[in-house]
């Protein structure tokens, strides 16, 4: 079930070393150091790692007049990105969304993921098959039960991991540009698009992503 951290104010993390292919991206360690941490997925990151990685990165994110290691620029027509980091365990992007930029509904392939937002607000929604989730979804969310999209809004400061399997969309639906960090273990290499028909999820088509094209 995808994970929700939800903090009231964006955290203070002092600023590590510079993000550099040298700097404080090693391979992942989980915290369970048991055989348990396989249980995420095909990476030694679990989802609690990659979620603590991007709010130590979204720490170090100039914005507001925030002094930071990585500046954001916005672009009014197309999604901005700027990949932060990759290695052969995980890739770090960071993304600004003017208002109505969206990413289709999809998944991440065999990666698992995390993302923080920094600014600015982003509306996910994300497929449930109406078991797990009719019992706790939160009241931001649909209040249909049984299978469908559930929505919810990620303020700055909050994090949302997505384990394998998780299909969902984000946007900006906000007049303020809405900035995030995203992380992903393995790195990205393939994702599938769907289509919602009738209340059933439907893949529409599977893609191949290029060493460096932009998640999401």
């Amino acid at each position: 079930m995808t994970a929700l951290v939800d903090h009231p104010t964006p955290v203070t993390t002092p600023a590590g070393p510079a993000t550099t292919p040298a700097g404080p991206f090693t391979r992942p360690r989980s915290r369970r150091p048991d055989r348990r941490r396989w249980q995420d997925g095909p990476t030694p990151a679990s989802l609690a790692d990659l979620v603590a990685l991007t709010r130590e990165v979204a720490a170090e994110v100039a914005v507001d007049g925030r002094a930071g290691r990585h500046d954001v620029t916005v672009d009014p027509v197309h999604r901005w990105s700027r990949r932060l980091h990759a290695d052969e365990h995980l890739d770090v992007w960071l993304i600004s969304w003017t208002t109505d930029q969206a990413a289709e509904l999809h998944d991440h392939g065999g990666s698992l993921g995390a993302l923080t937002v920094v600014r600015g607000a982003l509306t996910e929604w994300r497929w449930s098959p109406g078991s797990e989730d009719d019992g706790t979804c939160a009241a931001e969310e649909i209040a249909a039960r049984g299978p469908g999209l559930r929505r919810r809004v990620v303020d700055p400061g909050r994090s949302v991991a997505f384990g394998l399997g998780h299909v969902h969309d984000v946007s900006n639906r906000a007049v303020e540009t809405a900035v995030s960090v995203h992380a992903y273990s393995p790195p990205l290499s393939a994702m599938s698009y769907y289509a919602v028909e009738g209340g059933v999820l439907r893949r529409t088509r599977s893609e191949l992503v290029a060493p460096g094209e932009s998640p999401e």
